[in-house]
């Protein structure tokens, strides 16, 4: 059963790349994409490897970190319901990148949203942490109050910045708080992978008492595990995953709530296969939700996180009927 999962899950994601690389807005021929194969100077060359390569590799890994993060605050509050976005990261990221964009930062260079976004994540994740430490232990209650009422004053500011901005900055703005993965670069994916593959596999190397944790706090101690040590370290290498996840495609909800959820009905509990079997299918989702939102429409583009919401609910539903079902 294992080895079926893993399989499939591998399976699921190249056919997506390909997918993912096939469909677009310009219909790529045979002969074109022999010629892009062949590395000529053609149109078909910069469309495949300089558009739409980085874009559904930026989707893979967007995805993959998303997908591993709810997999981590639902373990870590024994709550299925937990998702990426709890604890306030996508307000604060959706206020860096609203005040970058309403101050004309992000024409100067490509990194300069992605980075405003990610400082507004980490800023909002510090208060939320800060308000959650009581007498030097980390209260989950407190840790979600302190989520949503941080997450409501972030989102206020955003609509307070709004309020001042001109109205051709309004469309920039609203695209990016609904996703895309429009901007992907080379540039970005290696920042990507530079901060967000070592949270992975550090998360991975938790994953012993990510199960622990998942039974209880206090069977988690009985069992050895230092619980205060590894919630905060599980909830900051979470948090940060999501961060430059919106940092990057901008608020994609709905992955890092269902794909957890999916792989679970499959029977993979344990967290040594869980978390890297989401990461392959959280992959896999995002970059099929971005090809259907760069062609269900085309020449216009969808914002993907209407895409993966259209997706995700009636799913999630159908996951959460089957999971109360006596």
């Amino acid at each position: 059963m294992r080895s079926a999962t893993w399989i499939g899950a591998l399976m699921a994601l190249a056919a997506s790349l390909a997918v993912g690389m096939l469909l677009g807005p310009a219909d790529l021929g045979l002969g074109e994409w022999a010629a892009a194969l062949r590395g000529e100077a053609a149109p078909a060359t910069t469309i495949a490897w300089r558009v739409r390569l980085p874009r559904v590799v930026t989707g893979a890994l967007t995805g993959g970190m998303l997908a591993v993060s709810g997999v981590v605050f639902q373990a870590l509050l024994r709550n299925p319901l937990a998702e990426p976005y709890l604890l306030g990261v996508s307000s604060g990221a959706a206020l860096g990148a609203v005040c970058a964009l309403a101050l004309g930062l992000s024409g100067s260079a490509y990194f300069v949203l992605p980075l405003a976004a990610l400082a507004g994540a980490v800023v909002a994740i510090s208060v939320v942490f800060a308000v959650a430490q009581v007498d030097r232990r980390m209260d989950t209650r407190v840790l979600l109050l302190a989520g949503v009422v941080v997450s409501a004053f972030l989102s206020a500011c955003v609509l307070l910045v709004l309020t001042f901005v001109r109205a051709e900055t309004l469309r920039s703005i609203f695209f990016w708080t609904m996703g895309s993965l429009s901007g992907a670069s080379w540039g970005m994916i290696r920042a990507m992978a530079l901060y967000g593959l070592p949270a992975v596999v550090l998360l991975y190397g938790l994953s012993r008492h990510l199960d622990a944790l998942a039974l209880g706090e206090e069977t988690a101690a009985h069992l050895g595990t230092e619980t205060e040590t590894v919630k905060r370290l599980a909830f900051l290498l979470a948090s940060l995953l999501a961060a430059a996840a919106v940092s990057v495609a901008g608020v994609i909800g709905f992955i890092g709530l269902v794909v957890p959820h999916a792989v679970r009905l499959v029977g993979v509990r344990d967290h040594r296969a869980l978390t890297p079997i989401s990461f392959l299918v959280g992959g896999s989702a995002l970059v099929l939700a971005d090809a259907a939102a760069r062609t269900a429409a085309a020449p216009m583009e969808i914002p993907v996180g209407v895409v993966t919401a259209f997706l995700g609910v009636p799913l999630f539903l159908v996951l959460l009927r089957r999971t109360v079902r006596p």
